[in-house]
């Protein structure tokens, strides 16, 4: 084993002087945004579904789904061949909607009309107990009919197969008992159910049982116990409306003789003579005097007014004048006096012809005075008698009016008994003419139940129904397998995919380890350079070159959150492939607590190391060892120091990556788990960038971030994640990552045996 030339300082007896800490020349992520980031969690919209996702966690829980619907198929159909075969005979029946009113008063009802809730009723009339008890009671269906509907159980059915019975009992002519007809009433609603047709008058009325010829008749034994219950109801219900009418009518028949007697009675005893309407003698005469009275007192004004008016004026109204013969005699003197003055102009006045004509005219003078005078007469004389008819008039209207008030006092009790009278024989007609009425409608109905199909014997069993059950098995199993898988899915809190990677730590993924087979070790999956597992370290030491903008970090860091992730395995296989590149590596084993790095190398570990190293035990050229492979030393942890954390905080460790990247072309770390102790934060600090090792499907998210915290708190340059020993059909992306790691030669899916 060769030692490789490096020079000696402060490690060792080199007097050039070496930093304390070099300053990094890759430049820092921001990690305050990170830090906000972790602090805040998934920021994505949880509103959005992302249906990718639930489609690879039931694929990765295929088998489980597999089992349950497997599990529920076998249940379906275990529970079919168990179940007691059920026959299903129907009857169909029509029912029309019509009824009367037998005692309400008003209109006889039209059959023609449709109650929307009379089909529910009848629905419920047919599934009554009280029909159950008669249909129960015409099947004579006592403890030993009973005995022999009871379903047989599957080993009842199958010693029945192997053996049938040939003796069939008959039925029961006993009477049934109480407890009898209330159990076989029971099961009569058991197996019964009604249906309506849609749209229709059509109940479907089906019974289900073991028995098929039983089904039969007890479908049809319920129509035909509907169809005689109804009947009886309705000639049941005239009857009783026929019997009730006729004592009412009795009742009523005889309360109306009394209330007329009895207004009779009263009447002729108080003398009281009513002329119709409710009106007495006394009244009807008083309002014949009373319009009398207004008449008079009309008239009486008139004439009045006309005496008024002759007593202020001479003249004659015109009206009178009219009616009177003023107007002709005034037209005869008017005639005299035209030949009076005509004859003047000839003759003198005393000529006897004009005498004559003079004496005519006084003649009519006094003619028309004493028509004047008559009229006045006449006048006064109406008026005195239109006076003294309506002083008359008003003695009488006096008189009648205390006999109206006398007669109004003892008409009360007779309008009373009157009032009973008519009411009595208004409820007498209204009975006769209803129990007329109910008599012809209980012999002009017709049965409004109709039985359309009668119910035959089943052919075969309706239930159990093996398909529909199988179907409901499958589907429930496949329910309950859905719902196992998402809970176990989402009760599992383990970073399993690269895309929970980049959503939980907000960091990219640089490479993924695909997981080995049960029979497959690291260094055999090492020596075949086209498996998969050499494929994807390639791939990473591909990402590295682009994780930062100067390429790979010169010292280069591998951490993980614990124990057991595979940073070791990786740290080698990287060193390893940075070296057949033909750069010189250096690959320090900086786990002082738990070292296993020397397990996987074929060369010893010497007795210093990297601890003896930091403690100024041994120089940097002593602790340096050849692996074996070109281009590629290692440092060993070394023996294991009680206090690593004080080792890696001194200025040594600084140092040390100093003059190893001066020295190097790579600088490799395995450093140690960051949770629980101090030792890689520290190393973190120091090294240019660090990659995160995560377990696929083991690593806790919550561990993750809090060592992702720790290691940013550290003011440490994490590149990105490697996740290790990943399973994509396990994690339900195996046709996603098939292509990838079969690409270039066969198929060879990790977790399988190569």
């Amino acid at each position: 084993m060769s030692t490789p030339n490096l020079p000696v300082g402060p490690l060792g007896e080199d007097p050039s002087p070496l930093p304390a800490r070099r300053d990094h020349a890759l430049a820092r992520p921001d990690n305050a945004q990170v830090l906000d980031l972790l602090r805040e969690g998934n920021s994505d919209n949880a509103d959005e579904i992302d249906l990718l996702a639930y489609w690879r966690m039931l694929a990765k829980r295929r088998w489980l789904i597999a089992s349950l619907v497997a599990a529920g198929a076998a249940i379906a159909l275990a529970m079919t061949l168990m179940a007691t075969p059920m026959y299903r005979a129907t009857a169909v029946v029509k029912i029309d909607n019509f009824s009367q009113s037998i005692v309400q008063m008003g209109e006889f009802s039209s059959p023609f009309g449709w109650d929307p809730d009379f089909l529910t009723t009848q629905v419920g009339v047919l599934t009554s107990r009280t029909l159950a008890e008669r249909v129960a009671e015409d099947l004579h269906l006592d403890s030993e009919a009973l005995a022999r509907l009871r379903p047989p159980s599957w080993l009842e059915r199958l010693k029945g197969t192997l053996r049938p019975d040939a003796a069939a009992k008959g039925e029961a002519t006993t009477a049934m008992s109480a407890a009898e007809r209330a159990t076989a009433a029971g099961t009569i609603m058991g197996g019964l159910q009604v249906q309506p047709q849609m749209n229709s008058k059509l109940v479907d009325i089906s019974f289900s049982s073991p028995v098929p010829a039983f089904a039969a008749r007890a479908a049809n034994a319920v129509a035909d116990g509907y169809i005689a219950q109804e009947l009886e109801r309705t000639f049941g219900a005239s009857s009783y409306a026929r019997t009730y009418l006729e004592e009412q009518l009795e009742l009523t028949n005889a309360r109306l003789e009394q209330s007329e007697r009895d207004l009779v009675e009263f009447a002729q005893k108080e003398n009281l003579v009513n002329v119709g309407e409710g009106q007495s003698l006394a009244g009807q005469n008083l309002g014949t005097i009373n319009t009398s009275l207004a008449e008079a007192q009309a008239q009486r004004i008139r004439a009045q007014a006309r005496w008024s008016q002759l007593q202020a004026n001479d003249s004659l109204p015109q009206d009178l004048m009219a009616a009177s013969l003023v107007p002709s005699l005034r037209s005869q003197r008017a005639d005299l006096q035209r030949q009076y003055q005509e004859k003047l102009q000839v003759f003198k006045p005393d000529y006897p012809d004009m005498q004559r004509l003079a004496s005519q005219i006084k003649e009519m003078d006094r003619q028309i005075t004493a028509e004047i005078a008559s009229v006045r007469r006449s006048v006064r004389a109406e008026f005195d008698a239109a006076l003294a008819q309506e002083k008359l008039l008003q003695g009488q209207l006096a008189e009648l009016r205390d006999e109206s008030l006398d007669t109004d006092s003892r008409s009360i009790r007779y309008n009373i008994l009157r009032r009973e009278a008519d009411t009595n024989r208004q409820l007498y007609d209204s009975l006769l003419q209803r129990y007329k009425m109910v008599g012809a409608a209980s012999d002009a109905r017709p049965n409004n139940i109709a039985i359309i199909d009668r119910a035959q014997v089943p052919g075969g069993a309706y239930s159990p129904n093996g398909i529909r059950n199988l179907a409901i098995g499958l589907f429930l199993g496949l329910l309950l397998g859905v719902a196992l898988a998402l809970l176990l899915e989402f009760l599992d809190d383990t970073l399993k995919t690269p895309e929970d990677v980049e959503q939980k730590l907000r960091l990219p993924v640089l490479g993924i380890i695909p997981k080995l087979g049960a029979k497959q070790s690291v260094a055999t999956a090492v020596q075949d350079l086209r498996s998969p597992f050499s494929e994807a370290y390639r791939s990473v030491r591909t990402a590295l070159q682009f994780s930062t903008d100067h390429g790979v970090p010169k010292t280069l860091l591998l951490t993980s959150t614990g124990p057991g992730e595979g940073k070791s395995t990786s740290a080698l296989a990287l060193a390893r492939n940075f070296a057949q590149l033909g750069k010189r590596v250096l690959l320090v084993e900086a786990d002082m607590r738990n070292p296993s790095l020397h397990r996987n190398l074929t060369v010893a570990a010497s007795g210093k190391g990297l601890s003896s190293l930091l403690a100024g035990a041994a120089t940097l050229q002593d602790v340096v060892v050849a692996s074996g492979e070109a281009q590629l030393d290692v440092i060993f942890a070394g023996p294991l120091p009680p206090n690593p954390a004080e080792l890696l905080s001194g200025t040594r460790l600084v140092s040390l990556l100093g003059i190893a990247a001066q020295h190097y072309d790579q600088v490799v770390i395995d450093g140690p788990p960051v949770m629980g102790i101090a030792d890689g934060p520290l190393l973190a600090n120091s090294a240019d960038g660090t990659l995160l090792v995560v377990d696929s499907g083991r690593t806790k998210i919550g561990n993750a971030q809090a060592a992702l915290k720790r290691l940013l708190v550290a003011r440490a340059h994490v590149i990105g994640v490697l996740l290790t020993k990943y399973n994509p059909k396990a994690a339900g992306q195996g046709y996603h990552y098939e292509s990838y790691y079969a690409y270039g030669g066969p198929a060879r899916l990790p977790g399988k045996s190569q």
